[in-house]
């Protein structure tokens, strides 16, 4: 079969993806391949902002890295995370001249926000939409570069080696094309659909995470999962709503059924501003000695001008829901929001153990985050890393490749079977009862069980290959990396190594 050979094919259309194909050399010839269109990603939900040290007469490295050293439980990789502090400010400056509008102080400054676990105010923010600001700013410089093809609404449904060449068979539009490169970024995203209730888009099943399994890559900490505590209780959708975490850096209160603050009964001294996975089992705990689900979030008592002014988006979408911010507490409940664990990758370089594979942003491993992720450290992660990787591609990407076609060896064909209806409810109320904020050990056990089965049976080879297929087989391949991971922490059975 011929293949449409180019330098390097990027999948995934965030702000890991945009910002490594920004970075690569012009001569390089560029597929990117966005499985919806380029504006349905995690990416464009983040709200907060990008933590950096900006303001260095009150704020500096040793600060970030410390702060990001407790929210993750001194699990960090602490030269990754070093790089991580360290590069911050060079890529925001680097942002700004792209044309990101980051809100500012009166005197022409960045102006900088406080979040849960900062101990400085240095988010720096476009209101409460800071992600979707930086992704269509990016859209805009990477559309128009001439050695770069984006192409949206196309489902990436296979990939696998042969000697150098990366294949890919995508399904664009509808109709199959297939497409080979030497170096492969996988910029995917996370594997919130995995679960009931996420805040995630819909594009986030961990195709990328499957994939890089299946060439052999080394997946690390997949039972590193962060709960937000503050999404919208939205008990009709699984897509929940986020508040963010900003809210509680203006200082927004966290109230119980009975509308009263709790946290300080928890975190005296850190309250609602503790970090995320702290403020979430407080949620949990706190709801087991009320014996209710019912929790709000309040800044009412702040100028509900500012109030509108600072979160125009969470304002108009509260409003849609039937609540307003500025006069009354809005119903919130933890829900999965972001994969700390994912594809080993050296941090340096983006590099996978698989020659030519890279990863960067939410499916990839730097070791960063640690146990838990401070609050915007990701939007940083995605911007510093996938720079890296496009640096590292620039050095050593063959020049000229591109552009004719290759013969390859053909995908193994599927069978003629749509994927059977109900599996990945199956899968979701699998993962939700097993790892919701803490562990069920008992019900993990036995829910790998029956997710290995599903698994087997999606690599059966009886299936037709097709966007409903490749997704539902990531999520099956997720959900068994995670509760391997889980079932291993308890000391359980040690299942497939990996």
């Amino acid at each position: 079969m011929l293949f449409k050979r180019y330098d390097v094919i990027i999948a995934g259309a965030g702000v890991s993806g945009l910002y490594a194909a920004y970075n690569l050399d012009s001569r390089l010839k560029v597929l990117m391949l966005s499985k919806r269109a380029m504006t349905l990603c995690n990416s464009a939900l983040a709200q907060g902002g990008v933590a950096a040290v900006i303001d260095k007469a009150d704020d500096d490295f040793e600060l970030h890295i410390n702060d990001s050293l407790i929210a993750g439980g001194h699990e960090n990789n602490l030269e990754n995370l070093r790089i991580l502090v360290e590069r911050g400010p060079e890529n925001i400056e680097k942002l700004l001249g792209l044309g990101v509008d980051f809100d500012k102080n009166s005197d022409g400054s960045i102006a900088l926000a406080l979040e849960g676990g900062h101990s400085r105010n240095r988010i720096a923010h476009h209101k409460d939409s800071t992600g979707y600001e930086i992704v269509t700013s990016l859209i805009e410089k990477v559309r128009v570069l001439e050695n770069v093809d984006c192409l949206e609404n196309a489902h990436l449904l296979q990939l696998e080696k042969h000697g150098d060449y990366f294949t890919a068979m995508a399904d664009v539009g509808g109709a199959l094309r297939y497409y080979t490169t030497k170096l492969c970024v996988l910029a995917t995203g996370g594997i919130g659909r995995v679960y009931n209730f996420t805040t995630n888009s819909a594009t986030a099943t961990g195709d990328g995470i499957q994939f890089a399994y299946n060439l052999g890559a080394k997946i690390m900490k997949m039972n590193y999962i962060q709960f937000h505590p503050t999404a919208f209780a939205d008990k009709n959708n699984r897509e929940r709503f986020l508040i963010s975490e900003a809210l509680r850096g203006e200082g927004a209160y966290l109230y119980n059924r009975d509308k009263e603050r709790f946290m300080e009964k928890y975190e005296p001294v850190r309250k609602e501003l503790a970090p995320r996975d702290v403020v979430s089992r407080c949620i949990i705990e706190e709801g087991r000695k009320t014996g209710s689900d019912d929790f709000y979030l309040d800044i009412s008592h702040k100028d509900g001008e500012f109030v509108k002014a600072r979160f125009p988006m969470i304002y108009r979408r509260l409003r849609e829901e039937g609540y307003d911010l500025t006069k009354e507490p809005v119903p919130v409940y933890p829900c999965q929001h972001y994969l700390m664990g994912g594809i080993a990758v050296g941090g340096s370089t983006g590099r996978t153990c698989v020659e030519g594979l890279y990863a960067a942003g939410e499916c990839a491993h730097t070791g960063v985050h640690g146990l838990n992720r401070l609050a915007s450290n990701s939007l940083l992660e995605a911007l510093v890393f996938s720079r890296l990787a496009a640096e590292d591609i620039n050095l050593r990407a063959p020049r000229g490749e591109s552009g004719d076609e290759v013969s390859l060896p053909d995908f193994p064909g599927g069978g003629g079977r749509s994927v059977p209806a109900g599996l990945r409810e199956q899968l979701r109320d699998i993962m939700q009862s097993s790892f919701f904020v803490t562990p069920e050990y008992a019900e993990a056990n036995s829910g790998l069980a029956r997710v290995a089965r599903i698994k087997t049976l999606l690599e059966s080879g009886e299936f037709e290959i097709s966007p409903d297929f490749a997704e539902t087989k990531s999520l099956a391949t997720a959900a068994w990396l995670i509760l391997s991971d889980v079932v291993k922490a308890a000391g359980g059975p040690k299942g497939e190594e990996r």
